[in-house]
Order: structure tokens, then sequence, then C-alpha cells
């Protein structure tokens, strides 16, 4: 195809963003929503657009654009069945974002919406990024738009919680771009494509593949740098939640497949007992610190952490059935979670409390609600017949063939999920409706029956079909496996 379709994708946002701010927005910002969500929608049926041309029987990358940008840096983008799945993925969940938005931006809303397209934009340039460079620039780029929304339309601690998202993530980035640095000093080009093939020299493997694991873990996040999340999320708006759970943490896990394993097999090899660690006490202790949790976003945000720590668990076995579950345990993940804080966000917005003892017997005055919180829990649980069960269920068999142990220990975490998941729908939903406040609580309204329902739809759907997506990302796994185990013999070969 002539047409920039990838650049396209990156720059609509933007556009709309500048739109946008020009706009002398009328006293309901009626005109600003309008053009926010067109301009959403416009990305999402041209991703889908994209997704019915990408060819699935090949590796290669495609719709490869490569121009000369800032000297020795290029401006490449380019995609594959690996990334082509997040990209629809952050188009999907934008435009519910700013549905999501009518009750509950109560100020600013012009710019809060500016900070979702912009936010959109740059997550997009991650997943498409074919170049080290033009990478950092866009996985850093995101921390500023998502300071801002936690930062202004967060909660009462939302300065603390933005300083300290900001400051871990930056902090844990300032590495990577030392490790992208040096890249460039040794083989002399950052382009993604050429490094894949000509291969980054075995003696610097070790301590690059640590100074990118530094940004992805705290991305991810992975155990113990996760602290950070809960805090961000208890304080972010419902909005900035979703992104951040549904798509943000995504970065990290596709960092992990497309250069930590790409760049540094060797490296990866070396450090898999390391990964296993952490994942499996991620898995384990974050699920004990979401039993012990009152507040329900808590509760969901270290429920992420834990499942997190089966997608790096899952991209560490370097076998098709576990790097093809952690891909498809990160699409399920960025509807479930994406749905359950927007639960949370609607029984919130109407008794301004997220403790869980604040509520219980909700079915009786919220039988919609009940429902499509079912589904979604049903979901984060793993239950067959949701995206989350597929996920789990290859992570575990990929993990039994590499480590029987780690598989064992890492099972601990399905039932602890389980436990935590049921004991929050049984204790809001269920039971008698002790709270006088919550009589006469409303149902969820049509745009919130809209959103959550379409978030459900395909939750349930590929959990019982999943083929669509597996057919988009196997070829591009197995042949990614094939490249690493090859590098991975010459190095034996030569040792």
């Amino acid at each position: 195809m002539n047409f920039p379709i990838l650049s396209s994708l990156i720059l609509l946002p933007i556009v709309g963003a500048l739109f946008i701010f020009f706009i002398n927005s009328d006293k309901n910002n009626k005109s600003t929503k309008y053009v926010s969500l067109f301009i959403s929608l416009a990305n999402l049926l041209l991703s889908l657009y994209l997704w019915l041309v990408f060819n699935k029987d090949t590796s290669n990358f495609q719709f490869v654009e490569n121009r000369e940008w800032l000297g020795i840096i290029n401006y490449k983008v380019g995609i594959d069945g690996i990334s082509i799945l997040f990209v629809i993925l952050t188009t999907f969940i934008t435009p519910l974002c700013i549905l999501s938005v009518n009750s509950t931006i109560k100020y600013r809303l012009k710019e809060f919406l500016i900070s979702i397209l912009v936010m959109e934009s740059l997550m997009i340039g991650v997943f498409c990024s074919l170049d080290l460079v033009i990478f950092y620039l866009f996985f850093e780029g995101g921390l500023i738009p998502m300071f801002l929304i936690i930062g202004i339309w967060g909660g009462e601690r939302r300065v603390y919680s933005a300083f300290k998202f900001f400051l871990y993530t930056l902090l844990g980035s300032v590495l990577m771009l030392v490790a992208i640095i040096t890249i460039y000093w040794v083989t002399g080009t950052t382009d993604v494509v050429e490094l894949y093939s000509i291969g980054i020299p075995k003696e610097l493997q070790n301590i690059l593949w640590l100074a990118f694991f530094s940004s992805f873990a705290v991305k991810t996040p992975m155990w113990p740098v996760h602290t950070w999340l809960p805090d961000a999320h208890v304080e972010a708006p419902t909005a900035g939640s979703v992104l951040l759970a549904a798509i943000l943490l995504k970065m990290a896990g596709y960092g992990f497949i497309r250069f930590s394993l790409g760049l540094f097999p060797i490296a990866s090899e070396y450090f898999i007992p390391f990964v296993y660690t952490l994942s499996i006490v991620a898995i384990i202790y974050t699920s004990l610190v979401a039993l012990m949790q009152e507040d329900m976003k808590k509760l969901i945000a270290y429920s992420s952490v834990a499942h997190m720590g089966f997608v790096t668990l899952g991209i560490f076995t370097m076998t098709q059935q576990g790097i093809e579950g952690s891909i498809f345990q990160m699409i399920s993940h960025g509807l479930v979670s994406a749905a359950l804080f927007l639960c949370v966000g609607v029984v919130y917005e109407r008794k301004h409390t997220r403790l869980i003892k604040d509520y219980g017997g909700l079915v009786s005055e919220m039988p919609k609600y009940a429902i499509v919180f079912m589904v979604f829990t049903l979901g984060a649980v793993g239950l067959p017949g949701t995206t989350g069960f597929i996920g789990e269920f290859l992570i575990l068999m990929g993990t039994f063939k590499k480590s029987f142990i780690a598989a064992i220990l890492a099972s601990i975490g399905v039932i602890l999920s389980a436990a935590y998941m049921l004991w929050l729908y049984r204790r809001v939903v269920f039971g008698r409706l002790n709270n006088a406040n919550l009589k006469g609580i409303l149902d969820l309204n049509k745009s919130e029956t809209l959103i959550l329902w379409i978030l459900a739809v395909p939750t349930v759907f590929f959990g019982f079909y999943p083929e669509p997506l597996f057919g988009t990302i196997e070829t591009s796994v197995s042949e990614f496996l094939i490249q690493y185990n090859v590098n991975i013999n010459l190095y034996v070969t030569e040792k």
C-alpha cells in the first residue's frame, strides 16, 4: 500500500487534539466530546481495516514506512502479527474512555480529552516503532499525558500519586536510553530489523538486557517495583485507570517480546530463573495482598499485577503456547480490567465511596449492573468460556514444558484470583441491602450499559472462538521462536 496507514493511525488523534484545542467549546462541552469521539471511532475503523488487509501468512513486517528524520535516526514504523492486536486494542479502548467521561469529569473536559487523544497517538506509536529511538520517544512520551490525567483530574492524593508514577517509570527508563546509545555505538544502527539480522555482541547482552529490563519491569509492573500502580489507579479518574490498566501496562509486555527476547536472546536465556522467580512472587504475593484490600480499586489494581505476572512468566517460557498465551492474556486483561474499573466507577459516581464495606445487596437495586459485573468477575477468574481462561491455560501449558515447579506455584495464583474476585463480588452484589444509603441507587444508564456490553461481547466471544486472534499472531510467533532458537544454537556451537 502506498497510503501511509500507520502514520495516519498515529497522527489522526494528534490532529483531533489540535482541532479540539481551538474549539471554543460551549457550556456543556458537547462539541469537544463529539469531535473526540468521532476521531477515536475513525481511528478504530482504520485499525480494523488494517486488520482486514493484514497478511496473516507471513511473519515479515507489513505496511513499513521508513523516512529520514534526524540524521542518523529514521522514522521507521511497521507491524507484524505480534503488534497489530495491540494497535487494535488501543483504538478499541480509547472511544470507550471518551464515552465514559460524560459524568466522571466535572471540569476542564476539553483538556482531558486532548490528553486522551495525545496518549492514544503515543501508545499506537509504541506498538508500531521499528527504530529504538522512535520507540523510546513514544514509550516515554506516554508518561506526560498520564501524569497530567492523574495529577489534574485525580483524587485527593493525586499530586503524590502522579509524581510517584512519573518518577518510578522515568528513572526505570534512563538505563534503557543509555543502552540504546550503547547499541548505536557498537552496531552503528538503531533499526530493529537490522539489529535482528546482525545481532548484539554476546559480551554486552547481559548488561544491555538488564538496562531494558529496568524499564519494562517498572512499567509492567513486576514485583518489587509495582508499588506505584495501586496508588496511581486509586487516584486516577476512571478513564485514566482504564487506559493505564488496559494499554499502558501492555507496552512493557510487548517490549519484553520485541526487544528483550528479540535483541538479547542469550541474555534472555540466562535470566529465565530470575524472571520466573519475580513472576511467581508477583502472582502469589500480590494475590494475597488483594485479598486484604478494602478499596475496590486497589483490589483490582493488585489483581493487575498478579495477571501481568502470568504474562511475564509465559513470555519467558520461550514456547509457542507460552508467548501466544501471554499475548492473548494481555488482550484479555485489557478488556476485563478496563471493564472492572468502569464497574467500580459506576458505583463510585453514585455514592462517592470505593470501600467494599459500604456496599452489599446491589443485586436487588441494580440487576443490570450485577449481570455485567459478574461477566467480568468470571473473566478475571479465568472461567472457561471467557478470554481469561485461554490466556492463563496456554501460559501454564508452556510453563509446564519448561519448569514443573514454576507451573505448580503459578497455579496457586489461579486459585487465589478466584478467591479475591468472588469475595469482592459476593460482598458488593449479594447479601442484604443493609446500607440505607443504597436504597434507590440508580441502575446502569444507557451510556454505561452500552460501554460495558461492548467490552463483554469480545470477552465472551473470543473466549469461545479465539481463532481470529490466534490466526493473526501464530505465524509471527512461530517464526520469532525459530529465529530465537537459531541464535541460541549458534552461540552454543561457537562455545
